[in-house]
């Protein structure tokens, strides 16, 4: 996608990148992503809010050229995080009148991240504003949205508002607005899931910070613009809720099929009892659909052979993702088996015991199941659905 006209005066810049797969090292993007920049021009001034990835900085300055911007006044910079900052040293030399607004905290990451001299910065407070002419830019601290510097640009001449990391999505696409609410839903899921989740609680505060203000379109710094600011509003509003849903989750790992056994076992005993039961096989799962299902779901049960007396090293790494990511669980189980000994339970109970879920009395059996190991499952199930009615947790 090249320069696209969002309003009148007002542009995208921005870069897609088709072919990112991981992003941080860490998070899978099997939709790619796209790194956001927006060009408005005022009467007197013109204002770029946010540059690309260094990798896509020719894309970027192609799009500026393009779109006739022989001068820049104002670099907004919502977070300095790379993908977002990265092109600000080489910005700064091709345009050198241009100066970088962001807030202080932002300015003295970006100083120590990318070495910018303090002289390039303008500070802004929150709810501070600039005027570029007949447009008029007003700051909004969005903290936490992923990082603590984080924040939003309301357009309010346009009432477009430009919300960074805030409300994106991981989503290449040559389409400047959303058209597909349903496969944006997911994409956005995925990222709140991996990025946002959390900071839940800041959230749910931030949400509340742009309640009042008349916004026609959100652009944020990733993915497709909506041009329905209500669509990802209330899907955020639904997500960071404390409302969760009458599923578990059940990653595992077995070794030699006792654990296996014990999974396909509690998995049919949870479904007769209602409950939506979502399994992942932590050697080839996605980790994003694994932080997706954490969104909604009432409990997850993590499911382990007894490794050098303790939990498999993959199951280490999912309970450290659940403690990592804070979902808003109600309870916590672990099932799994042993050959001679071991402390699995206690290990996997230690790492999410900061959570704020209940730990349910884990099932760790010795050896392949039996009938009576399968009657402790049971019990768990039986003792999870409880658990859920009387949460009044729906399904």
């Amino acid at each position: 996608m090249s320069v696209k006209k969002i309003k009148e005066n007002v542009y995208y810049v921005g870069a897609i990148d088709w072919d990112r797969k991981l992003f941080d090292e860490l998070i899978p993007l099997p939709y790619g992503t796209s790194y956001n920049s927006y060009l408005i021009k005022g009467s007197e001034k013109i204002a770029l809010l946010d540059s690309v990835d260094p990798a896509m900085y020719d894309t970027l300055t192609g799009n500026l050229k393009e779109v006739g911007a022989g001068k820049i006044d104002y670099i907004i910079s919502h977070h300095a995080e790379q993908d977002h900052s990265g092109s600000l040293p080489e910005l700064i030399k091709a345009y050198p009148q241009s100066m970088i607004v962001t807030n202080e905290k932002c300015k003295s990451f970006l100083m120590d991240l990318l070495l910018i001299p303090e002289e390039k910065f303008i500070v802004i407070n929150d709810g501070d504003t600039i005027s570029l002419g007949d447009k008029t830019l007003q700051f909004i601290f969005t903290s936490w949205v992923h990082w603590p510097e984080t924040m939003s640009t309301y357009l309010k001449e346009d009432k477009i508002l430009f919300s960074c990391d805030f409300f994106g999505s991981h989503y290449a696409t040559d389409e400047l607005f959303v058209r597909d609410e349903n496969k944006i839903y997911i994409a956005a899921k995925r990222y709140y899931a991996e990025i946002m989740m959390p900071f839940r609680v800041n959230i749910i505060k931030n949400l509340d910070r742009i309640k009042d203000l008349d916004i026609e379109v959100i652009a944020p710094s990733h993915g497709p613009i909506y041009g329905r600011p209500g669509f990802i509003v209330d899907a955020y509003k639904d997500w960071s809720s404390d409302k969760v849903k009458n599923e578990v989750i059940i990653p595992y790992i077995s070794m030699h099929g006792s654990t296996e056994k014990m999974v396909e076992y509690f998995s049919k005993s949870l479904t007769k009892k209602g409950i939506k039961v979502k399994v992942f096989h932590l050697t080839d799962s996605d980790i994003g659909e694994v932080a997706m299902a954490l969104v909604d779901a009432a409990t997850v049960v993590i499911a382990t052979p007894t490794v050098l007396a303790g939990p498999h090293p993959n199951t280490i790494y999912a309970a450290y993702l659940v403690k990592a990511l804070r979902p808003k669980l109600k309870f916590i189980s672990i099932i799994g088996s042993y050959g001679w000994g071991g402390r699995t339970a206690e290990i996997l109970s230690d790492m999410v015991s900061s959570l704020k879920a209940e730990i349910i009395e884990p099932v760790i059996i010795k050896g392949y199941p039996e009938e009576a190991d399968f009657k402790m499952l049971d019990e768990l199930a039986e003792k999870i659905s409880n658990k859920h009615r009387e949460n009044s947790i729906k399904s």
